[in-house]
């Protein structure tokens, strides 16, 4: 005798290493966070010390600074913003909150979006990564390198490296997905299937429905001795 919920039968509940999605949604959620704390990190201290970020011409040609104050102070909120949603995603796959996980599901269309008009980019003009690697510093490493490399190989591995990519984003995005719909489904059914050993499944009423269709039946009469 087992009891399962209805919508347990339209979905996996398992991802990658056979964990369940709720598994796996945290420890997305935790990588993403620890990730982005990294970064934060990062462009702290570079506001702290703007000289390690300001190369001389030297090193690349000419005077490049690779941010100013503005773009690192949108950086940083853009930081933050996404340890937010990373965290909301976490706290809400640990405590099956699902309206948590909408944020996080949503920068994961958008970034999914970004990386396809990337690869149509790519696929559509596909002389601007030669122009691309044209512009970098000369002493950019295997610069050199890639431009001796035939450009229609140079754009094929670069679209094949973008599909593997993407094909990751899209199998994750689909693991936070089902976790939303397994949270939902959790928290909001009320109907529960009965599964006996001869696989026949009987629907059973909410409790509540169950509770007060029992109360309303009128009680079996006085017993009386004979």
């Amino acid at each position: 005798m087992k009891m399962v919920a209805p919508w347990t039968r339209f979905y996996s509940n398992s991802c990658c290493l056979c964990c369940h999605v709720r598994t796996g949604t945290i420890l997305l959620g935790v990588w993403y966070l620890i990730i982005n704390a990294v970064v934060l990190l990062i462009l702290l201290s570079a506001l702290a010390d703007p000289d390690q970020y300001h190369f001389s011409s030297s090193e690349l040609g000419g005077d490049f600074e690779f941010m100013d104050d503005a773009n690192m102070c949108i950086a940083i909120a853009v930081s933050l913003l996404m340890i937010l949603i990373c965290a909301m995603a976490t706290y809400g796959a640990y405590k099956q909150h699902a309206a948590w996980i909408i944020p996080f599901f949503c920068y994961q269309i958008f970034d999914f979006a970004l990386n396809t008009l990337v690869a149509v980019t790519v696929l559509v003009y596909p002389n601007s990564i030669q122009e691309y690697i044209r512009q970098l510093p000369p002493n950019f490493p295997y610069r050199d390198d890639i431009m001796s490399v035939n450009p229609t190989c140079l754009v094929l591995i670069i679209l094949l490296f973008i599909s593997i990519i993407l094909t990751f984003k899209g199998y994750l995005i689909s693991c936070v997905w089902n976790c939303y719909r397994y949270i939902n489904g959790r928290n909001s059914s009320d109907v529960l299937v009965y599964v006996t050993s001869n696989d026949t499944t009987v629907l059973l009423p909410p409790y509540d429905d169950a509770t007060v269709n029992g109360a309303a039946k009128e009680p079996p009469p006085p017993y009386v001795s004979a």
